[in-house]
């Protein structure tokens, strides 16, 4: 009996098989555990291999996660094979393109403490993020035992939407913390953790995955902490399942995120459209829906503004990203155009 996963071990599904041609019988199925800058390295029955990239493919265009097709002559990856979800962001900075986070994930776990590093604004970002991305998100509150107002931040939490799989109130730091995750953790199944640092999400991890993950202390005056993790990896469970970990992510942009903003808030966006004016701007305009419905109570406003501040942030990544598209396609028209005056000369 062979010591590595068999396919079905790491996630593997008739999504997956459906892809396979002909011509690809001698090429290797492989689950990405980690991306390096100029390699990757599989997982398959045969053991971890150490991947290289082709011409068009690099380490921002694959994610952890991914399943590639692997020719084991060259131990080159062949292709990428189409994805269940993918979860991205906007990259740090004012650059606009995608960063991959991970790839082919069932489950995100949000973790987020029962003390200062609760923030509803925070948790709907990456709510949007796993919807977006076909992902099932599951808020997972840790410190609950040293808070007073645990149940609040639960109900605060769920109200969130109706999509979150579940909101799970424990102490990391207790063994039965783990038997509350284990549901999502079944065989073939792919879960992702994201939160700040020094929030338990490490413990967690580590007691899923039975791994150490190295953990720096808390800071007393604003609860946050320190994460030496530094890149993504993909950790089998011993008792079946499969586990991404990544640093932690205090700020999220999210990039071309509109489907899972609309279905975070579907509510206000049905609302939305029982406005008199198509293009009502839910401001000052006669016959605003939201605006009746915050004056009536039965809309909170603060829920309404997060909804309007994540609208015009998408509004504006997607704006410039057209704007960046635009002047690629000037600029490789200039690079044609000077070609062929050379080629005149």
């Amino acid at each position: 009996m062979s010591d590595f996963p068999s396919l079905d071990d790491l996630g593997w599904s008739p999504h997956f098989a459906s892809q396979i041609t002909p011509d690809d019988a001698l090429a290797l199925p492989l689950r990405l555990s980690a991306v390096q800058r100029n390699r990757a390295t599989g997982l398959g029955p045969a053991g971890p291999l150490v991947l290289e990239f082709p011409p068009g493919l690099n380490a921002g265009t694959v994610a952890v996660g991914d399943w590639v097709l692997g020719d084991p002559a060259t131990n080159r990856i062949l292709r990428v094979l189409k994805r269940r979800s993918l979860l991205e962001r906007k990259v740090a900075g004012i650059e606009v393109r995608a960063q991959l986070i991970a790839a082919n994930v069932d489950t995100l776990f949000i973790v987020t403490s029962c003390n200062a590093d609760f923030n509803l604004a925070r948790l709907e970002r990456y709510v949007a993020l796993a919807l977006d991305s076909g992902t099932t998100p599951v808020i997972v509150l840790t410190k609950a035992d040293l808070a007073a107002d645990s149940d609040e931040l639960v109900a605060d939490a769920k109200a969130i939407s109706p999509h979150i799989a579940a909101v799970l109130a424990l102490n990391a730091k207790q063994a039965e913390a783990l038997d509350v995750l284990r549901p999502w953790c079944g065989h073939g199944q792919t879960v992702a953790f994201v939160g700040s640092s020094g929030v338990g999400k490490s413990t967690l991890i580590g007691g899923l995955a039975g791994i150490d993950l190295a953990t720096a202390g808390i800071r007393e005056d604003d609860a946050k902490g320190r994460h030496t993790t530094t890149a993504r990896a993909l950790h089998l469970m011993p008792g079946g399942g499969l586990l991404i970990d990544m640093p932690g992510m205090r700020e999220l942009a999210l990039f071309d995120a509109a489907e899972g903003i609309a279905e975070l808030f579907d509510d206000i966006e049905a609302l939305a459209g029982t406005c008199r004016f198509r293009d009502c701007s839910h401001a000052a305009e006669p016959g605003c829906a939201l605006q009746a419905a915050i004056a009536a109570g039965t809309l909170e406003a603060g829920r309404f503004g997060r909804w309007q501040k994540l609208q015009q942030e998408d509004a504006r990544t997607n704006a410039s990203l057209l704007e960046a598209r635009r002047r690629d396609k000037a600029f490789g028209r200039m690079i044609k155009s000077v070609k062929k005056d050379l080629k005149r000369r």
